[in-house]
């Protein structure tokens, strides 16, 4: 394999109309930079962790994923699934569809596709921390699951789960984020929560927990995947009226401010029970019907990441 020949990951489930035309024009540009690269399409879910692994395992020095968060979590879990790494391996990311929160971390949308290109071509790399989440399913097999976003309990992943449903029916992601945030505003479902986080313990009710390794879609805003540590943000049951407060903090990047929040920096989460709320993990909800006890930790600067 050339050294300097990329492998391309193109994931067309990324709940934008939009996305295959951007698509076609990022090719373009691609062309138009001389860019040398062999690129597969992604169809269903799980593909693009299938269709890493054999680009990683065919020894590509560079792999790109052009895609959302949802289709960047299960690239990185192929990534590290894979037998072998070439030693200067290095994985990039072209944002396309909705949901793009770590590349906007980065200072990069969707529409910066030429810069982010030029960016890639560069190949200016910084080393970046990978965390990932251990649990053991009710038939008693073990799981490890790598992210770079955050693993969410609670509201934000019912508000990914009810979001991805609507979405199927109506076939606006958009519309169908704002009917999920509205219905949850009166509907506040809380659980137990057991947790520790490195040595401070709590058992007690919450509404909404996120474990951040980045921005952890502003419910951890504070969070960088470069300093060793995890974010934590636990969210106790508000007045109703309180949640819209809640929501309007969060779209400013003020989260932290809203009273019901607790914030907690750790390198260690510890799960005992979460009272059977949903969990999602970069988007992605688990669908084990027995998750925990469960375990997020990091691993420093396991990751070249193209920035």
């Amino acid at each position: 394999m050339e050294t300097g020949r990329w492998g391309v990951i193109y994931s067309s489930r990324v709940g934008s109309a939009n996305s295959h035309k951007r698509w076609l024009a990022i090719q373009h540009y691609m062309e138009k930079r001389g860019v040398r690269y062999d690129f597969v399409q992604s169809e269903g879910s799980g593909s693009v962790e299938r269709l890493t692994r054999m680009l990683c395992d065919n020894a590509y020095h560079t792999l790109v994923v052009v895609g959302n968060d949802y289709a960047l979590n299960e690239a990185l879990n192929g990534i590290f699934r894979s037998e072998t790494l070439p030693d200067d391996f290095a994985l990039g990311l072209i944002p396309n569809g909705i949901g793009n929160d770590f590349a906007r971390f980065w200072g990069v949308t969707v529409d910066d596709y030429r810069k982010t290109i030029d960016r890639i071509i560069e190949r200016r790399t910084r080393r970046i921390d990978v965390a990932y989440l251990v649990y053991t399913d009710e038939d008693n097999v073990p799981h490890k699951n790598y992210f770079l976003n955050c693993v969410n309990i609670g509201l934000g992943a019912r508000l990914i789960d009810i979001t991805d449903k609507a979405t199927r029916l109506i076939g606006s992601k958009r519309l169908s984020m704002l009917w999920a945030a509205i219905a949850n505003v009166f509907e506040r479902k809380s659980f137990n929560i057991h947790l520790k986080a490195d040595t401070e313990e709590m058992n007690s009710e919450v509404m909404s927990i996120c474990i951040g390794n980045c921005t952890g879609y502003g419910q951890t805003p504070n969070s960088v995947p470069y300093n060793g540590m995890l974010d934590v943000s636990i969210v106790t049951r508000p007045q109703w009226w309180q949640l819209f407060e809640g929501f309007y903090l969060l779209g400013k990047g003020k989260f932290l401010n809203y009273k019901n929040v607790h914030p907690y920096r750790v390198h260690k989460v510890e799960i005992y029970d979460e009272g059977r709320a949903r969990v999602s993990l970069d988007g992605k909800i688990l669908d084990a019907r027995k998750l925990t006890p469960m375990r997020v930790e990091l691993m420093p600067e396991a990751l070249d990441y193209i920035v």
